[in-house]
């Protein structure tokens, strides 16, 4: 199949999104052996840095935080319950929504992940000073996109 000429517009490799997805691929895979050795996944690793900020907050609330959906959470909420990491608690305000606290266990890993962020300010081959502002240009993008979504 012959490759038309397009405009840059449409090309590939010039889409932000495609910047953004495949960068957001790749911090995963990178994540990987990081966290097997903890034996987490990274949703899993996501849930504990939420929780490990603030313990006992509600599955709608690490939700909100991690922007997906309570749903897509459950499962990695009953796994980290079923290692012994977090505990569901329904609350006693309001019996439909469940709290989430670490256990001594699970306070524990977050010296054991210590580490993990160095690794990949290390790999970025980055200064701090750089990936801290990336990290804020990211942010204002997101930022600016929500408010945008209808």
């Amino acid at each position: 199949m012959a490759s038309q000429e397009i405009g840059s517009e449409l090309k590939l490799d010039d889409q932000l999104c495609f910047t953004l997805y495949s960068t957001s691929l790749l911090m995963t895979k990178f994540y990987k052996p990081l966290l097997k050795g903890l034996g987490l996944t990274y949703p899993q690793y996501l849930v504990l840095l939420a929780l490990w900020q603030e313990d006992g907050q509600s599955a709608g609330a690490i939700s909100r935080r991690l922007m997906t959906d309570t749903g897509s959470l459950t499962p990695v909420f009953k796994r980290l319950e079923a290692d012994g990491l977090l505990q569901r608690v329904r609350s006693r305000r309001d019996e439909r929504v469940v709290e989430l606290f670490l256990t001594d266990r699970g306070r524990a890993m977050q010296a054991q992940a210590q580490e993990i962020p160095d690794c990949v300010v290390m790999a970025s081959g980055q200064p701090p000073e750089e990936i801290a502002e990336l990290k804020s240009r990211l942010e204002t993008l997101r930022e600016r996109l929500k408010e945008a979504m209808p």
